[in-house]
């Protein structure tokens, strides 16, 4: 159904007389008195585009309209009051959402869509519509309420995440393809040269790196500090006896990027392979806890602090060696990256601290 035609305002009306006349065209008893002044006076102040429609007329014209909404749209009373709101739609809007509208209006209910709508200059936006009823004493229904709120920023953040998850998808299928070929080049190395023991030790570190890559692409399309906390339960629970039942992880949000990543995914698999072999992961009722936070660096800046402490392992043995090859790999690399590493074997258990930049 077209829109209601509405008749020009007559020359030497107030802009009140105008919008009494309109809405009384409309068939819309005006509001009187004080109850109306206030009205007036909360829809103009509120930032919210506020309608009221009157479903008891043809094709339920709009018989009132705030500045918020004339300035959301670009058109004056003169050019809504009157019309059916559909003079806002256009090619891109959702047939299906504006079925669900009229749907709602026949039943009475309350509904809330989002539509493709256009402003007076063929300008696009999107439109969180709320509209529901309002009734008189008597239970008949005599308003159709609308609210409507500018949604286009909202519309593009989620268009913005949809692309970051399919990028997120494809970078994690071509990491993962890239970890198999790396994975199979060393396996095939190992057995031709006989070394299917080192070829092994080899591709536990490799899959210790996809694992850390694979739980860091959550978060790697986002600015700001992370929570590392599904990095390093994705990073220990293969290792721990009992699972998540075995470690304990505490500590906030961290900036970090994906050469660190890197560094720490390897330092914690070297960490977690000594547990497995000589401390806490080597007997079921074993512990490791796992902190960090931030902390000032001799230079001012910040840097990452992992606290690594073992409990209810064996007991270190008297004169056992101090440093195995896995030890020596975590110290090179924190070294390259002018990071530091403490062990202390106490009784109870090894503890490492562990001091990084937070980027490379």
């Amino acid at each position: 159904m077209e829109d209601q035609a509405h008749r020009s305002p007559a020359q030497g009306e107030t802009r009140e007389q105008q919008f009494e006349n309109a809405r009384a065209q409309a068939g819309q008893v005006s509001l009187s008195g004080e109850s109306g002044v206030l009205f007036e006076q909360a829809m103009a102040q509120t930032r919210m585009a506020i309608t009221l429609a009157d479903p008891n007329r043809e094709d339920a014209p709009l018989v009132f309209v705030n500045r918020a909404f004339r300035e959301l749209t670009g058109y004056s009373e003169e050019e809504i009051i009157g019309r059916n709101c559909r003079f806002l739609q256009g090619p891109g809007t959702d047939p299906s959402q504006v079925r669900k509208l009229r749907e709602a209006i026949t039943s009475e209910e309350v509904v809330i869509v989002e539509l493709l709508n256009y402003r007076k200059d063929g300008t696009p936006f999107w439109n969180a519509l709320h509209l529901g009823p309002i009734y008189n004493d008597d239970g008949s229904l005599r308003y159709i309420f609308g609210s409507q709120w500018d949604v286009t920023d909202v519309h593009a953040a989620r268009a913005d995440e949809k692309h970051a998850r399919m990028m997120e998808r494809e970078i994690s299928h071509r990491m993962k393809n890239m970890f198999a070929v790396i994975s199979s080049i060393v396996t095939m190395t190992g057995k031709l040269d006989q070394a299917e023991e080192i070829a092994e030790k080899i591709n536990a570190r490799i899959r210790s790196l996809g694992r850390a890559h694979e739980a860091m692409l959550e978060v790697s399309f986002t600015e700001g500090p992370t929570d590392p906390r599904k990095l390093f339960r994705d990073l220990l629970h293969p290792y721990a006896p009992m699972g998540a039942e075995s470690v304990t992880l505490e500590g906030g949000k961290v900036p970090l990027d994906s050469n660190v990543v890197s560094v720490l995914a390897l330092s914690l698999h070297e960490l977690a392979i000594n547990a497995v072999k000589h401390g806490a992961f080597s007997v079921p009722d074993g512990q490791v806890r796992l902190e960090w936070s931030l902390v000032d660096g001799p230079d001012g800046e910040a840097r990452l602090r992992l606290g690594w402490t073992e409990t209810g392992g064996p007991e270190p043995e008297a004169g056992a060696p101090r440093k195995g090859i896995g030890m020596t790999i975590i110290s090179r690399m924190l070294a390259l990256g002018e990071g530091e590493i403490q062990y202390d074997w106490r009784a109870e258990g090894l503890h490492v601290d562990i001091h990084f930049p937070t980027s490379l």
